[in-house]
């Protein structure tokens, strides 16, 4: 059964009858009209088709035209200028430097000078969307960790977002605003230091968490803000700064430096604080009084730093009795508690203990007993103690993120991550430092002075390591300076100093660095001085430096020969890490009362 060419049955059973040729030809003119009808509206329709294609081709080929021209220009506004090209070469992520830059409103028009300005104006806006962005997730349930890494980042930002706003002001072409604080070079560096060194923190608090929705809305914030800062940084410290800031209103360094003459003090000193800083102890007429018998103000520490003013440019003194206070909740003074002092009655009289560790959830970060990030922290005489013990692992006894911080005389005690250096610049004196693994580490500037450093017996099959400084970018000006101090065991291990062995220190991040000068050290110091972090990682970035030590232990023939490692023979250059020119303590510590050495010279 076939089908026929034009779709009829091709069937034998229904031939049509035959008709005569008139008849088909009157029938075939009867049809014609009808067939020219509908060919003329077909016809009628396709040309309609045809000119509205035409049509809608024209408009879409202009709006092409349009809409490639609107790039093209679009291409050509945001290409680099050679101001920031030039810039940006600068920066340890250039491309980024670029892309952020050549949207920020004003960039296009700037010079490089502008750019630095520009720079931290920029990062400073990001940061602080992040923050913004950050908190919308308060409300989300998360568990202990998280929650604990999540109120890190949060806290972080704002310090970050403080640190960036006051290096905008010092920086600022026109003159910052009215009661802004406004720093030397030196004073951005260290800010912009510390805000790199807070997205680090931030950071590594998440990476230890478990995967989840936080986790992954945090990455999401945070993306390419560590980078951003850097790129601040090294355009700041790439402008030579310290020399010539040609249009930008930044107080002069020489301004601010004073000779380190005994009693001698910043203007913004008053005569009643110079007594009051020069007294003995005894002699200070407290603010606040603190005892936990209920003969103070306060009974707790808690309370008096509630009660202290925030933003204070006049020193506020806490007296803190002998006591030993066990604090439940870790005990913080914000960076809005500026200028605070906490006295004590001495080492192991007045004693402030707690025992947070990593293994009870918390990130390293927050298990601090007792944290200071207010600028100005000063504290003497007392003792801070992480009783967690050796089997909890990171337990902070005190974390310090304040700038111009002193701590004189006191007492810190712990075992691994014992003495948190977070961040900006601080100055130890006459401190007992105990713990066992990375028991100093941070990425603070400084100086470590006239202190004893007492290793402890660790955990069977674990290794003592004095220092984990962990700078990681080259632009930071932050390291760890130890200055004629004492580096010796405590009597637990003395007694079995031969199966832990112990080292100065070890490289926690790529541009790590850390100095012993004119130092005695024990015996129980292994014979190649400092440890690897993890087989050949840093050992050609790092700075590890030793000049002029002694004792048992300081002998450097056995060092080891990593690139990074020197025994420093120049003056010159050991001269660079004391407290005058690695803190800039001429300008500021005069003021604590607390005696230092500004120079090599003991």
């Amino acid at each position: 059964m076939g089908y026929g060419r034009l779709g009829s049955p091709a069937s034998s059973a229904s031939v049509p009858e035959p008709t005569l040729p008139n008849q088909a030809k009157n029938q075939q003119q009867s049809k014609n009209p009808a067939r020219k009808r509908k060919l003329l509206l077909y016809l009628c329709l396709v040309s309609l088709i045809l000119i509205i294609a035409s049509g809608i081709s024209a408009v879409l080929l202009v709006r092409s035209r349009a809409r490639g021209s609107v790039a093209s220009e679009a291409t050509l506004k945001n290409r680099p200028t050679q101001a920031i090209s030039r810039t940006c070469s600068r920066t340890r992520y250039p491309s980024l430097c670029i892309e952020t830059l050549v949207e920020f409103p004003g960039a296009l028009d700037a010079g490089e000078r502008d750019l630095v300005h520009i720079s931290v104006n920029m990062t400073l806006h990001r940061v602080g969307h992040a923050r913004s962005d950050a908190s919308s997730l308060s409300n989300v349930a998360m568990g202990p960790d998280v929650m604990a890494a999540y109120q890190d980042c949060l806290e972080l930002l704002e310090d970050s977002i403080d640190q960036l706003s006051q290096s905008l002001h010092s920086i600022t072409p026109t003159g910052p605003p009215a009661g802004a604080l406004v720093g030397s070079p030196d004073d951005v560096l260290t800010w912009l230091s510390a805000a790199l060194t807070n997205q680090d923190t931030c950071t590594e608090g998440l990476d230890e968490v478990r995967n989840g929705f936080v986790k992954e809305e945090m990455g999401k914030h945070l993306k390419d803000l560590p980078e951003l800062v850097s790129n601040s940084l090294a355009i700041f410290a790439g402008s030579d700064a310290d020399k010539d800031l040609t249009g930008i209103q930044i107080e002069n360094r020489r301004r601010r430096l004073m000779t380190a003459e005994e009693g001698g003090f910043p203007a913004w000193v008053t005569g009643r604080e110079r007594k009051l800083l020069l007294m003995n102890v005894g002699a200070i007429q407290a603010d606040i009084v603190v005892s936990n018998d209920g003969n103070g103000t306060y009974k707790t520490i808690e309370e008096a730093i509630n009660a202290a003013p925030e933003w204070s440019t006049r020193r506020t003194i806490i007296y803190v009795k002998s006591g030993r206070y066990e604090v439940g909740e870790n005990l913080k003074v914000a960076r809005k508690k500026t200028n605070l002092m906490f006295i004590g009655d001495g080492k192991w009289k007045t004693v402030i203990s707690a025992g947070r560790s990593v293994a009870n959830t918390y990130t390293t970060f927050r298990t601090a007993t007792f944290a200071a990030t207010g600028a100005g922290f000063i504290a003497r005489d007392m003792t801070f103690e992480n009783s967690a013990g050796p089997a909890k692992h990171q337990a902070v006894a005190l974390r310090v993120g304040a700038d111009r911080a002193v701590i004189y005389r006191c007492s810190i005690i712990g075992y691994q991550d014992t003495l948190y250096v977070h961040s900006q610049r601080q100055f130890y004196r006459e401190c007992d430092i105990y713990g066992t693994v990375d028991f100093i580490f941070g990425n603070a500037a400084v100086v470590i002075q006239s202190c004893n450093l007492y290793s402890r017996k660790p955990m069977a099959m674990q290794k003592n390591t004095i220092t984990a400084q962990n700078r990681k970018d080259p632009n930071q000006n932050t390291g760890i300076s130890i200055h004629n101090c004492r580096v010796v065991p405590t009597p637990d291990l003395e007694a079995s100093k031969w199966s832990f062995p112990t080292y100065l220190g070890r490289p926690w991040k790529m541009y790590s660095r850390t100095v012993y000068m004119m130092s005695y050290m024990g015996d129980h110091i292994n014979p190649a001085g400092w440890l690897e972090w993890n087989g050949n990682f840093a050992l050609d970035t790092l700075y590890y430096g030793e000049y002029m030590n002694y004792g048992p232990g300081g002998a450097v023939g056995q060092r080891v020969k990593w690139p990074g490692y020197r025994v420093i023979t120049s003056q010159v250059e050991a001269s660079k890490f004391t407290v005058a020119q690695f803190i800039y303590g001429t300008s500021w510590l005069p003021s604590t009362g607390v005696a230092f050495i500004a120079g090599l010279s003991v």
